[in-house]
């Protein structure tokens, strides 16, 4: 790969959002020819930003402008599929954006679509999907009456962990979505997605068992409870008696 366009474009679908070195390299010049700093040539400072960190803040400020304009979830779904100051939506198959009950009670959030999303374009329909049905229906919550979203529209590159810069640039567009549907209370499904509705850095299981506040934009205040997302109780099914504690938890909550 010796197009300087094509690495780039490599690095920033793989979510590479900063450079390390006070100097640049060339890695498409032979190995002898790599330049080395010159003490004697005069010195500037460091750029604050990388050239991809003042993109992404540009993106993101653009997907705040572009947020406020909507004044439905179809207008939002719209803008969403036409945004393209995410890396993501370039190695995607499908804008997933949330599907359900426009004025659902309860919204549920998780990080990213997956394969089968992606496939689909829908959230939550491959086995952890089958996963949440099942929990909800447990509680007598059905799926229609639900809104459920990401945290991203776009499935990442063989499902890898989103960056910062992903998920802040993609967060605008998720608080739009709590805003217009106004639910009753946030079910945040795994620590990604928890931490970044409610902007902390705390563990899931500390998060998890009792209900947060998560504010929006204009001065709302709405329950968030944090809970383990399908997946992982998939791949850990010893936990799903403290999810099962958090359903019960949901359920208690929209019955005051």
């Amino acid at each position: 790969m010796d197009n300087p366009e094509k690495i780039l474009s490599w690095y920033i679908l793989s979510g590479v959002d900063e450079i390390c070195g006070d100097e640049p390299i060339n890695v498409l010049l032979p190995p002898n020819s790599v330049q080395t700093n010159n003490s004697s040539a005069p010195k500037t400072e460091r750029p604050a930003t990388t050239l991809l960190a003042q993109e992404n803040l540009a993106a993101c400020n653009n997907a705040r402008e572009i947020c406020q304009k909507a004044q439905t979830l179809e207008d939002l779904k719209a803008m969403v599929e036409t945004f393209e100051g995410c890396s993501l939506k370039f190695s995607a198959n499908s804008t997933v954006f949330g599907h359900g009950n426009p004025q659902a009670e309860v919204m549920i959030i998780g990080e990213a679509p997956g394969a089968d999303e992606d496939r689909i374009g829908e959230p939550f329909v491959g086995r952890s999907g089958h996963l949440l049905d099942k929990m909800l229906q447990a509680v007598a919550i059905r799926r229609e009456d639900c809104f459920i979203t990401n945290i991203l529209p776009w499935r990442p590159p063989g499902n890898r962990t989103p960056t910062e810069g992903e998920v802040a640039v993609c967060l605008p567009f998720l608080q739009r979505q709590i805003e217009l549907v106004k639910p009753r209370v946030l079910l945040l499904l795994g620590g990604s997605a928890a931490n970044a509705v409610l902007g902390n850095a705390d563990s899931i299981s500390g998060m998890r068992g009792h209900f947060i506040d998560y504010t929006t934009a204009n001065g709302v205040i709405i329950p968030a409870l944090a809970s383990f997302h399908p997946a992982f109780l998939l791949r850990s099914p010893a936990q799903k008696s403290k999810a099962w504690s958090d359903i019960m938890r949901l359920q208690r909550k929209l019955a005051e």
